[in-house]
């Protein structure tokens, strides 16, 4: 028996069992979002149903050597296929949740197998103190390859449906070639070869169609055709188009339509420049589709806009994807601009100079990442970097759906030393929207909306700031790093729409 592949078996099991687990828990935030509920709950549950396998472990008398390979075969059909079949059972069922945990529990009860099984089948080989450090070290750098190669390699260049498929394969053959490791102490060896084989033909097919079976799973999330789809280290991106125009979505939530994104940029962006005191300098953090900065652009008195989004997948398709690029007036070719992909808080913190004009277009605060964009932390980074007479505007989610979550966003400003003015335009895509404009005093209209314009006029531009009693403000705490607490009001408030 070689021992030394046999540790290393260790390391490769380990690797696909801690892969399986973080599969799980993405793919349950991608589709329920609260990401720290999702891993919370997928992760306490897996350690939980590993216990389960542990102790059942105890009551494997005979045959361990079969059982484990038994076990290995179990993991890999079981693993393998846990990521397409979730997708569809959200597309398609209303049981998702039972078989999120469900596979949670089986996966995790079989892997909590596999170890005590290594060690009763080696006990014999290796002196006790030894094994148990041997197996446990292996056991331990595999969840580290697995941890850092989950979101640095195989989610961006996989996905999760083939990263799924591709560690049920090779548990498979993890499987396959313990036959002959353990060739010695098995009964049947060749059935089980044929069982692996045969499940890895199975799987190989499967990782063969991976893109397929994504995209059918995906298709049952949306009305319209997809046109576009692809995962960067941030997200998941897909473009669809139907009767009505073309439509982003980061994650499964809608970024925008193209038949009435007009109506949210226009509102986003003019009330904040006509209120500045020059919109020579102009700032958009976020907006990486290029949309606010085909408003700002046409003001002739702007110099230089800077753009900062974190990813480049998404200024790359603003930059190159036909349809997006012609909706944005190939504003991210645009002399004036200037397109930086990093972290915003990162980017005022370390970075020096005053601008005008900021416009932050962040996604909505659906997971503590993003709920770390709108503290008061963030906002005094911010405040720091806007010009005396200076103007910036921040999308706030609706003040009629997500009333708290807005009305959190205009007293964390105001806790920040801002003052503000919120706002509010209906876009039929999203309903009532909500906006906060602020400044480091009241600030008074300089100058005129520029032609051209869909949806503003003076008129309406009057009228963003009533707000009917159901959209009115209420008390709420301020949304600081250590308590996230616009993320919790969000998640609760949403809920009940979704």
């Amino acid at each position: 028996m070689n021992k030394t592949l046999l540790f290393v078996t260790v390391l490769v099991i380990a690797t696909c069992g801690l892969i399986y687990e973080l599969i799980v828990g993405a793919l349950a935030s991608y589709l329920l979002g609260d990401s720290i509920t999702q891993f919370s709950t997928v992760i306490g549950g897996y350690l939980f149903a590993m216990g389960i396998g542990s102790y059942l472990s105890r009551f494997l008398e005979k045959g361990l050597a079969q059982r484990f390979v038994e076990i290995e075969l179990g993991v890999a059909l079981v693993g393998g296929l846990c990521a397409p079949l979730l997708f569809m059972t959200f597309a398609l069922t209303d049981v998702f949740r039972v078989a999120l945990y469900g596979s949670v529990l089986v996966i995790g009860t079989l892997v909590g197998l596999e170890i005590p099984l290594l060690l009763r089948i080696l006990k014999d080989e290796v002196k006790f103190k030894d094994l148990v450090s041997q197996v446990l070290t292996f056991d331990y750098l595999g969840a580290l390859v697995a941890s850092v190669c989950f979101p640095l390699f195989f989610v961006p260049k996989l996905g999760l449906v083939r990263t799924s498929l591709v560690f049920g394969l090779l548990n498979a053959l993890v499987g396959l070639w313990s036959t002959w490791l353990l060739g010695p102490v098995l009964a049947h060896p060749t059935r089980l070869r044929v069982k692996a084989v045969a499940l890895s033909l199975f799987l190989l097919v499967g990782l063969a169609l991976g893109d397929r079976l994504t995209t059918f799973s995906e298709e049952q999330f949306y009305a319209d055709e997809m046109v576009h789809s692809s995962t960067s280290p941030y997200q998941r991106i897909v473009v669809t188009r139907g009767k009505r125009g073309f439509s982003l979505f980061l994650n499964g939530n809608l970024q925008f339509a193209s038949v009435d994104e007009y109506r949210y940029h226009e509102s986003l962006v003019h009330p904040a420049m006509v209120r500045a005191g020059s919109v020579e300098r102009v700032l958009i953090l976020g907006g990486g589709d290029g949309l606010a900065a085909r408003e700002v652009l046409r003001y002739p008195e702007v110099q230089s806009v800077t753009l900062v989004d974190l990813d480049p997948a998404i200024t790359g398709l603003a930059t190159k994807y036909e349809e997006l690029v012609k909706l944005n007036h190939h504003s991210m070719t645009h002399p004036k601009m200037k397109v930086i992909n990093t972290d915003a808080m990162n980017f005022l913190a370390e970075g020096e100079g005053l601008y005008d004009v900021v416009i932050v277009d962040f996604p909505d605060p659906n997971n503590f990442a993003l709920g770390k964009l709108y503290t008061t932390g963030f906002y005094k980074l911010l405040k720091k970097r806007l010009a005396k007479d200076g103007v910036a505007v921040i999308q706030s989610t609706s003040p009629l759906f997500a009333r708290r979550s807005y009305w959190c966003v205009d007293t964390t400003l105001k806790a920040a030393g801002f003052w503000t003015e919120p706002y509010h335009a209906l876009v039929p895509s999203f309903g009532e929207w909500g906006y906060v404009l602020v400044a480091h005093e009241p600030v008074p209209r300089r100058r005129a909306l520029p032609e051209g314009l869909s949806f503003l006029d003076d008129r309406t531009l009057e009228s963003l700031t009533q707000f009917a009693p159901d959209m009115g403000p209420l008390p709420v705490e301020v949304n600081r790093l250590n308590n996230q607490v616009l993320v919790h009001y969000y998640e609760e408030e949403w809920r009940r729409w979704n």
